[in-house]
């Protein structure tokens, strides 16, 4: 009884630790069953490139975020359920080496550790904890995933047309198929449901294309999954982790929180001690 009191408070100033460090722009973590598994930095690909990004795995959820003072606070936090995750191991790339992907219903991404140790760590700890999840909950894997974005430097025309990008011809991604594409190849905009519901994306020509024709063969076309025209002014960056201004004088960074790089597992039985 002791041991399980002693856990659940340590890991209930974890997680408190682990919101106080994203601000007050950070949403709040804690719940009576969740448990804080492990945390570390890891790249991760964005469309301009490899990025350090500070993950927390939870038994229930990934966290991640952006980086700023000296890996002592985060932000532009994001937030995935782990019964929505798929992990696909990889080889070393050219630029990122001990590299795996996570696919996501909304966003799939690319991230590489510092060492294979940690690449297999923090795989297993994932699919341990999701498998958990799921026998637990009852529930089935996710079947529909965003594709991975192509990065802006692979490309310096545009994937469609093949119109080279300049300061004014900018590059811009099609949500459905990831190509990099200039402003007059992703005009339009449609639905596509696993990434957002009702909210029309950005999409290429040939994207539009196709799923008008998928539309119209499955039911009568409605109007909200047409997609519209629009400018370049009107796109947002759905998923992207946004430079925004932090608050973060008033929060006092925990005992917890440890600025190396090396991944940190927590709690090797990845459970709270039985009473």
């Amino acid at each position: 009884m002791v041991d399980h009191l002693t856990f659940a408070e340590e890991n209930r100033e974890r997680i408190q630790a682990v919101e106080n460090s994203f601000g007050p722009s950070g949403k709040p973590l804690y719940q009576p069953s969740r448990v804080l598994i492990g945390e570390g930095r890891l790249m991760k690909q964005s469309r301009r490139g490899p990025q350090p990004r500070v993950f927390f795995l939870f038994n229930d959820m990934l966290v991640y975020g952006s980086i700023i003072l000296n890996g002592r606070w985060y932000k532009n936090q994001q937030i995935i359920p782990l019964e929505d995750i798929q992990l696909e191991d990889l080889e070393d790339g050219i630029k990122m080496r001990n590299q795996w992907l996570i696919r996501t219903p909304r966003k799939s991404f690319y991230v590489a550790a510092a060492s294979c140790e940690e690449k297999r760590a923090w795989i297993e700890h994932m699919e341990e904890c999701q498998s958990r999840l799921l026998q637990n909950s009852g529930r089935r894997p996710s079947s529909a995933f965003a594709v991975t974005w192509i990065p802006d430097q692979a490309s310096a025309i545009c994937m469609r047309c093949s119109k080279k990008f300049t300061v004014t011809q900018r590059r811009h991604h099609c949500r459905k198929c990831g190509f990099v594409v200039c402003g007059g190849c992703s005009k339009n905009r449609a639905v596509i449901g696993h990434i957002h519901p009702t909210k029309k994306l950005r999409v290429c020509t040939i994207c539009h294309s196709g799923l008008l024709t998928k539309a119209q063969g499955t039911t009568r076309e409605r109007g909200d999954s047409t997609g519209k025209m629009c400018s370049d002014e009107d796109e947002g960056e759905e998923y992207s982790e946004v430079e925004v201004e932090e608050q973060i004088e008033d929060h006092d960074p925990s005992r917890w929180m440890d600025s190396c790089s090396t991944y940190i597992y927590l709690k090797p039985e990845h459970l709270k001690p039985q009473t």
